[in-house]
């Protein structure tokens, strides 16, 4: 078995993704060979620099569309909502090694310089936003909230090797070419912010940690003591919101 065959098994695709179907008005559509996914843009100037939301799971672009967006213009920066496979109105499958795939057309779908660039990252979403981290290493920042360090835990706890029909070595060495959030932060010198809240009863808080540790340029780690995994904003919406303007301020 390939490393897309893998990561696109369906046990993966059922297991750990749980698309949701969309209404959003106007999608920013971003074609990506055999699908159509339904993205969401909001621009503020042409020339301003651009933040890439992924959303987490059980999640659509549509969750994000008021609040988030606005307040990611109202700091002076447009703002791309990457939508997956399967998910609102996108066409497709929800499909690890595909939604992976899509991380590079969702980028360029822009044609902006990697440096006007970063990248924010939601528990799934930081997944993808890393391998955005890889693809553009010129961008100038990434951002992670309840993000997942250890991919291959996490998938573990959900399937198991012999059920894919490899060994546990096998999926190791396929997660470890292509989910190394290790490798990806340590080797990307833009900026760092990590949000995480102590109370993550989905993704423990050693997550976070271990993603600020592996920063190799200017970072900053922010342990929230209220909230959940899904109340981290809305429990710290002031501190949360001034943190996020307060970074791309400092990049702008």
């Amino acid at each position: 078995m390939n490393d897309n065959d893998l990561l696109n098994h369906h046990l993966i695709s059922g297991r750990c993704f749980f698309p949701l179907l969309g209404e959003i008005e106007h999608p920013f559509w971003v074609d990506c060979g055999d699908v159509q996914l339904a993205c969401s843009y909001h621009e503020v100037d042409p020339a301003a620099k651009t933040l890439i939301h992924f959303h987490g799971n059980g999640e659509i672009v549509d969750d994000w569309v008021d609040n988030f967006a606005a307040m990611i213009n109202t700091a002076g920066w447009n703002c791309l909502l990457a939508e997956y496979r399967c998910y609102g109105r996108s066409t497709g499958r929800a499909q690890l090694g595909r939604i992976l795939e899509d991380v590079g057309p969702i980028v360029r779908s822009l044609k902006r310089q990697e440096q006007s660039l970063v990248f924010f990252g939601r528990s799934i979403g930081s997944i993808f936003a890393l391998e955005a981290a890889r693809l553009f290493p010129q961008a100038a920042g990434v951002i992670l909230e309840s993000a997942i360090a250890d991919v291959l835990e996490r998938l573990l706890l959900r399937t198991r090797p012999d059920e894919l029909g490899v060994s546990r070595e096998e999926f190791e060495s396929v997660v470890g070419r292509h989910l190394n959030q290790r490798r990806k932060l340590e080797a990307f010198q833009g900026a760092l912010l990590v949000l995480h809240t102590l109370n993550d009863g989905l993704i423990d808080v050693s997550h976070a940690q271990r993603l600020y540790d592996w920063g190799k340029a200017k970072k900053e780690l922010k342990i929230f003591e209220r909230g959940n995994h899904n109340t981290i904003s809305a429990a710290n919406a002031e501190q949360y919101y001034f943190l996020v303007r307060r970074f791309l301020e400092g990049l702008s």
